[in-house]
């Protein structure tokens, strides 16, 4: 017997990031990452394998080493170190390890960079300060204000953003001199250079309502500095881009929705000069982008037999898709069952190497052999983890509600037995345009092989399940998706082995929203946990660094036009009805849901004399359970686990 997935699993579980293959395929070099016994700080150094032994060594010894890049002949391996909480600069070092030397000094760090065709340059995204204008500085010991003119001030993971913007750099390699070849009140990012190193296309964001709007654009700029020239005219926002071999067109992820879709439901389009967007997929597939402004744009990849290859989702599951440019024909190369956050292909595109976490695994590199689309695990750094800890096993099943399938998965105790009754938690995934996928997660697995049953449902407004899908919970949180869930719950119910009169709730940030709705609408559940909810639609338009660009396309239009709309879908305007115990989550320094709204709704609570306890993380951003200090996810998980044993059991 084994035993069961704990929180602490944070400090046990390695993560695998960033591959890159080198041109000829023969090496992989990728990020490996783990916390430090003793200081319980994140680590992460570059390992290199060698496919054709299948060897591996550690390529790189600093502190925070990611982010690997193989120059175009081989020769060279770029990376991003981060040691002693400095900035992020890129470093290089030959491909067996030797004469490893910083390339450069960027004031705020490095963001992103890419290599030149011919490997003597590198393009590099920096973070830059506005100019001061000439305002007389204050002797340091003298506190100083901070004066704010436009909305977006502040982003959520990377703080205080004032007047600072990312711009583009050309770094010469032979001398270590670097150009400024962007400017401007906006932010230039995801460089990629033409085959010829004439141009560089970047993404940015210059429209008018830029700060109003979650929209974005495609400029290509010469390498050599000069102004830069929208391509992507007719698309609204775009999440990733890649030159044709000939130089001549692109290939982007993007939308032509004017609320800035792509984060939610991009498509594929081909770009050419003087002429309209080409989209080239239809929305049975969700291209991946990750995260962007937090996380590089993830690489999409144009063949010389003019195909285009890219990671892309349907139904909660990961694919390696590909899409002839002309004729838009599009084929599965690999995938399913799995979730897909990383890609490299080597120059001839034969093999790729792709990140995977299936439901039994946090996440490896497979090689995939593209005409075939045979794959073979190279990594597997959690095996004696999981051997000694199994993870919880899945069952996936479908309800019909109101005009929609609605997929649900369910995760079950290792060692389940029908004859007896479990308590079942509804997890509630965020977005609302997220979806849960076949992959591990680590509050389902905490509490599945702690014993209670799991139910992780993707309702209307999830992604990956096309965009009228997606689309329908646009001014309507805590309605039809809210029947959703429930309807899922109620038929989960039916099962003899659930009690249901153990069920608890639990979600993060727009799932937080959706628990506190839910026990704001039934009392059925005996416990709740709420992480960083959206709690009271008003004060969060103010105050999330997204309130207006993300919440007057969900929440139905600006303050004026949707006052008294979020006033009736604020789970504030519930809490009288509230008899479920309720846990709040929440990161200190979150800007996406800021937490005041957790205040708020605890001050209701308590003030109401209901069952309420209210968690304060120190520093943690909105994506602390993610990319936060260990200690701080493991005590998020150790305590909604308490709560729950706490209240079912």
């Amino acid at each position: 017997m084994t035993k069961p997935i704990t929180p602490d699993l944070v400090y046990h579980l390695k993560t695998v990031g960033d591959p890159a293959l080198s041109p000829d395929g023969t090496l992989l070099a990728y990020t490996l990452g783990w916390v430090d016994d003793v200081s319980l700080e994140s680590r992460s150094r570059i390992t290199l394998i060698n496919l054709g032994d299948d060897s591996s060594n550690d390529l790189t010894h600093g502190l925070k080493d990611s982010v690997a890049r193989f120059s175009p002949d081989g020769r060279l391996v770029a990376f991003l170190r981060s040691d002693g909480g400095a900035p992020a600069q890129v470093w290089v070092t030959e491909a067996g390890g030797q004469n490893e030397r910083q390339l450069s000094h960027a004031a705020k760090g490095v963001f992103d960079y890419a290599w030149s065709p011919d490997g003597n340059r590198l393009a590099l995204c920096c973070d830059v300060d506005a100019e001061t204008g000439g305002t007389p500085e204050e002797p340091g010991d003298l506190p100083q204000v901070t004066v704010v003119q436009r909305v977006r001030y502040r982003y959520d993971t990377l703080g205080w953003r004032g007047d600072s913007h990312f711009h583009l750099f050309v770094l010469e390699l032979d001398s270590g001199e670097s150009r400024q070849i962007t400017d401007g009140d906006w932010d230039d990012t995801a460089p990629v250079w033409s085959p010829d190193g004439a141009q560089i296309a970047f993404m940015s964001g210059r429209r008018d309502d830029r700060d109003f709007l979650a929209l974005s654009e495609v400029y290509s700029v010469p390498a050599n500095g000069g102004e830069p020239r929208l391509v992507s005219g007719g698309l609204f926002s775009v999440g990733a881009l890649t030159w044709s071999p000939d130089g001549q067109r692109l290939a982007v992820v993007g939308s032509d929705a004017p609320e800035g879709m792509v984060l939610w439901q991009g498509w594929l389009y081909v770009l050419e000069n003087e002429k309209e967007p080409r989209r080239m997929t239809d929305d049975s597939i969700r291209p991946y982008l990750g995260f962007p402004s937090v996380m590089r744009p993830v690489a999409l990849c144009w063949t010389d037999d003019d195909s285009i290859i890219y990671l892309g989702e349907r139904m909660g599951e990961s694919f390696l898709f590909q899409t002839h440019s002309e004729s838009g024909s599009t084929e599965v190369l690999w995938g399913g069952s799995c979730l897909s956050t990383g890609i490299s292909l080597n120059q001839g595109a034969a093999k790729a190497v792709v990140i995977a976490s299936a439901p039994d695994s946090a996440g490896d590199l497979y090689q995939v052999t593209l005409a075939t689309g045979q794959a073979k695990q190279l990594t597997d750094h959690n095996a004696d983890y999981i051997k000694g800890h199994a993870a919880a096993p899945m069952e996936k099943f479908l309800i019909s509600r109101a005009g929609f399938e609605i997929e649900c998965r369910l995760w079950f105790p290792p060692e389940f037995d029908p004859s007896l009754s479990y308590p079942l938690v509804l997890d509630i995934h965020g977005g609302p345009n997220g979806a849960f996928y076949d992959a591990f997660v680590p509050t389902q697995q905490v509490l599945a092989t702690a014993g209670y049953l799991v139910l992780a449902v993707n309702p209307r407004g999830s992604s990956t399940y096309g965009a009228d899908f997606m689309m329908a919970v646009l001014g309507d949180w805590g309605g039809e998706d809210y029947l959703d869930l429930m309807a899922s719950v109620n038929e989960v119910c039916r099962r003899p082995y659930v009690d249901s009169e153990r069920l608890g709730v639990h979600g993060y940030s727009y799932g937080g929203y959706m628990t506190s709705w839910t026990v704001g609408h039934t009392n059925r559940f005996k416990a709740a946990v709420a992480g960083a909810p959206c709690i009271n639609l008003h004060s969060m338009y103010g105050t999330s660094d997204i309130g207006i660009s993300f919440g007057e396309a969900q929440w139905g239009g600006n303050i004026s036009d949707a006052a008294d709309k979020m006033l009736e879908r604020s789970p504030l305007s519930y809490a009288a009805a509230v008899e479920t115990p309720v846990l709040l989550l929440h990161g200190d320094a979150d800007a996406r849901c800021p937490i005041g709204q957790s205040e708020e709704y605890f001050t209701a609570l308590k003030r109401l004399r209901k069952e309420v306890e209210f968690v304060r993380f120190p520093g943690c951003s909105h994506l602390f359970p993610r990319m936060g200090h260990a200690k701080m996810r493991e005590e998020y998980l150790t305590r909604a686990l308490s709560w729950f044993n706490r209240f079912l059991t």
